[in-house]
């Protein structure tokens, strides 16, 4: 997806080896702010499973007037109550100066344009409750659900 408007161009595309450098800040930026530390075993590996071609994670990266400036980072699974493919946007994150451009909105319409043309069933997501930014962007292509997530580790 190419997109332009009168802020600029944005270019919504897959992400390419030499993003990993700009991908890393960005990767960087979103564990802090969800106040995590992710083992960098862990964010090697999720850099390379986004640039395999038959991973069922995969990556998509906004860029702004040439730079990285947000990415998305996907699972495509089955699922019990359809036959079509699901997919989980597990993260998405858009640098604090590009916010305000609409790109965390172009992310999510890419999304939902791809899942189109390969013939998902669904897309969805979580946030935390009081993420009240990412919420109002939510809110713009539907309303949250009642379901409370558990998580269990198994390390």
């Amino acid at each position: 997806m190419t997109a332009s408007d009168d802020q600029g161009p944005l270019i919504i595309r897959a992400p390419a080896p030499g993003d990993e450098g700009a991908w890393r800040r960005l990767w960087s930026g979103y564990c802090a702010f969800y106040e995590t530390e992710v083992p960098e075993a862990v964010t090697a590996g999720t850099w390379a499973r986004m640039l395999t071609p038959w991973s069922p994670l995969f990556g998509r990266i906004a860029e702004w007037e040439g730079q990285v400036a947000g990415f998305i980072i996907c699972v495509i699974h089955e699922g019990s109550w359809t036959l079509r493919p699901c997919c989980y946007l597990e993260d998405l994150f858009v640098a604090r100066d590009f916010r305000g451009r609409r790109i965390g909105r172009a992310l999510i319409e890419d999304l939902l344009q791809l899942g189109r043309q390969r013939g998902w069933a669904r897309l969805y997501w979580h946030t935390r409750g009081g993420n009240r930014e990412a919420r109002r962007l939510y809110d713009k292509f539907g309303a949250a659900d009642d379901f409370v997530r558990y998580r269990l580790s198994l390390d």
